[in-house]
């Protein structure tokens, strides 16, 4: 991690432990955001889609960044992501995480109101300009509806805090063209796609497998970096069968803590609904892929012992969603 680079390069897109009622598991939150760092990991993302960010209240996601420096202790920076599809409310939220000690923001395209490329250009530079923090934009259109376009990238590149895209849209030639047209970092954000990013350009990560097995992670970047293709692309395929349990059959956050669960990481594998547990023919999709991995570092699925009937349903929490 440079000075040019203030995220690091292998982020953990962190899911929020929960216990079995639904509220955050403070104490899980720490294990696991140190758990994640001793194996790797050099940047945090918290109250992201996969740490439940629809679902947290203001209070607990300011208190996750919060959490996230104290356990970090300098050995991973902490990035608040999430924000909001109202403007002034994102504006808000921002500058409450850089109060509470954020080294940087993830910006997400403003989702349901599917706004002009005017009216995302407008969302990103005033919530960019809110705060002193480097930002990462996130573009992920099957979330939000609307894709962050070629020629809005270029003219936000513009901005002197607007630093990366964190890129879930998969379009390697118009990554390949706005780093040739600009300074932006990119970071891969589709856990199949991060060798594939990595080998045209991009700086990193923000993974959702990286909260089981960040090592091969780390494994692959520090072999970028040193130009050794045969080595990045072995850990590449060891993780294939364990990307694919976690992306393809329920969303991200349910199999991770599905799985976390299993190799007892976590105390619950509690999501909070909408979202609920893998129904019974789901998590038999997830264990089947599970029996497929064989020799990631820092992971033992010997001692998988998955419980689907803990992870069965979702909570309600005791306050009710994202308030002012």
């Amino acid at each position: 991690m440079t000075s040019e680079n203030p995220f690091g390069q292998v982020l953990v897109a962190l899911v929020t432990p929960m216990t079995a009622d639904g509220e955050v598991d403070w104490p899980g939150v720490e294990k696991h955001i140190d758990d994640v760092i001793t194996a790797g990991a050099d940047g945090i993302v918290v109250t992201g889609t996969t740490g439940e960010t629809s679902t947290l209240t203001d209070p607990e996601k300011i208190r996750l960044v919060e959490v996230g420096k104290d356990v970090a202790a300098g050995r991973a920076k902490i990035i608040t992501g999430g924000g909001s599809n109202e403007t002034a409310h994102a504006i808000e939220l921002y500058k409450h995480s850089e109060q509470a000690g954020a080294d940087g923001i993830m910006i997400v395209t403003p989702y349901y109101n599917k706004p002009t490329q005017a009216g995302i250009l407008t969302h990103f530079r005033l919530v960019a300009d809110a705060t002193d923090l480097p930002v990462i934009l996130y573009d992920i259109p099957g979330r939000t509806g609307v894709p962050i376009k070629y020629e809005t990238i270029l003219r936000l590149a513009k901005h002197p805090n607007i630093l990366a895209v964190k890129d879930a849209k998969g379009d390697f030639s118009e990554v390949s063209r706005v780093l040739n047209q600009t300074d932006l970092m990119y970071f891969s954000g589709d856990d199949a796609n991060v060798l594939p990013h990595l080998a045209i350009g991009a700086t990193g990560l923000i993974g959702v497998t990286s909260n089981i097995a960040p090592a091969p992670y780390r494994q692959i970047i520090d072999a970028v970096n040193a130009g050794d293709l045969a080595t990045a692309t072995a850990a590449h395929r060891q993780l294939e069968p364990l990307v694919r349990a976690v992306m393809t059959h329920v969303p991200g956050t349910v199999a991770v803590k599905y799985i976390l669960h299993g190799l007892g990481r976590i105390a619950s594998p509690r999501v909070r609904l909408p979202l609920v547990g893998p129904e019974e023919w789901e998590a038999a999709l997830i264990e089947d892929e599970i029996d497929l991995v064989q020799g990631i570092a820092g992971v033992d699925f010997h001692n998988f012992r998955p419980d689907r009937n803990a992870a069965a349903g979702g909570a309600l929490p005791k306050v009710a969603g994202t308030t002012r």
